[in-house]
């Protein structure tokens, strides 16, 4: 081949390969970033640190995984996990759409209500955890209005049946104004003429929510789903900040339990072996998510049923 046929075939090649050239830089970023710390945890998942983390991992096959599975505090913590999950993703599916369709009138001054459903979200989870914490405690704020009504003092944060639950608490609070954007953003999609039809017919109120709202919405509400189904599985901050995973590991999630192994213990083998586990189950829920996507969009297309 000579060499104009080489430069024509070049000329032809390059306005295809200039979008890669564009992602070259983010490629090489998420390569140092992401992709090889990921490969090289999956790598140490497989071994072991004899001695200390200066020396070089020693390959034990799949003893780390034997050992996690009859870990009771590993089954504990996926348990609260698992919990954590079942309890918010609810709440954060549905209570940000009430606020939402409550935000989206036409008043005055409503943008301050939007504002201030929202300012959670803008604010650290740190901070939010410390001022949550303040309002926990046995001199709180909460217990001290339990006592103005000669109620007794609730150990919010110390007692193993209510520490993971008071600080499931902490990530509704902060959730529910993002959610709401994300609903608000649909519902101004929907047509105004849609509801007035409805209430010719007869479905004014609450009943054109069930009807119109909630149907046309099913998308934004798969989506909200499984992004807080995500973010609740992976939970960590408000735990590290208000609890430390007590009492007892009442209120340990996995991720803290991965955390407390790699830098509290200094395992960084098991931890990598919970790591790859909690990478399974995000994985298998951004798959669900995807499939749901595509599934909506096949539904809205008329294509299924």
């Amino acid at each position: 081949m000579d060499k104009w046929t080489l430069k024509k075939h070049w000329e032809r090649l390059q306005p295809r390969l200039t979008p890669y050239w564009f992602l070259l830089p983010a490629l090489i970023m998420l390569g140092l970033t992401v992709f090889y710390p990921a490969l090289q945890a999956f790598f140490l998942s497989f071994t072991k640190f004899e001695y200390d983390l200066t020396q070089p991992p020693v390959w034990i096959g799949l003893n780390n995984f034997q050992r996690l599975f009859r870990d009771p505090i590993f089954w504990q913590t996926f348990r609260n996990t698992f919990l954590y999950l079942v309890c918010v993703v609810p709440v954060l599916v549905s209570f940000p759409l009430a606020l939402a369709i409550l935000v989206n009138r036409q008043l005055r001054g409503i943008h301050w209500f939007r504002v201030a459903y929202y300012t959670p979200v803008v604010i650290s989870m740190v901070v939010a955890g410390i001022a949550w914490k303040w309002l926990y405690a046995d001199n709180g704020l909460l217990n001290q209005l339990l006592q103005m009504v000669k109620l007794p003092s609730v150990p919010w944060l110390t007692s193993p049946d209510l520490a993971l639950f008071s600080v499931m608490v902490v990530t509704i609070w902060k959730g529910l104004g993002y959610y709401m954007v994300i609903y608000l953003a649909g519902l101004q999609s929907i047509p105004q003429e849609l509801y007035e039809a409805a209430a010719i017919d007869g479905s004014d109120g609450i009943k054109k929510h069930w009807d119109i709202t909630v149907p046309l919405m099913r998308p934004y509400l798969l989506l909200v789903a499984v992004i807080s189904a995500i973010s609740a599985t992976k939970v960590f901050e408000e735990v590290y900040v208000m609890t430390r995973g007590g009492p007892n590991h009442s209120s340990e999630t996995l991720v803290y339990y991965l955390y407390s192994k790699a830098f509290g213990e200094l395992e960084m083998s098991y931890a990598c072996t919970i790591g790859l586990v909690m990478f399974l189950i995000i994985l298998g829920l951004s798959v669900m998510r995807l499939g749901l996507e595509q599934r909506s969009v096949k539904v809205q297309s008329g294509n299924l049923p």
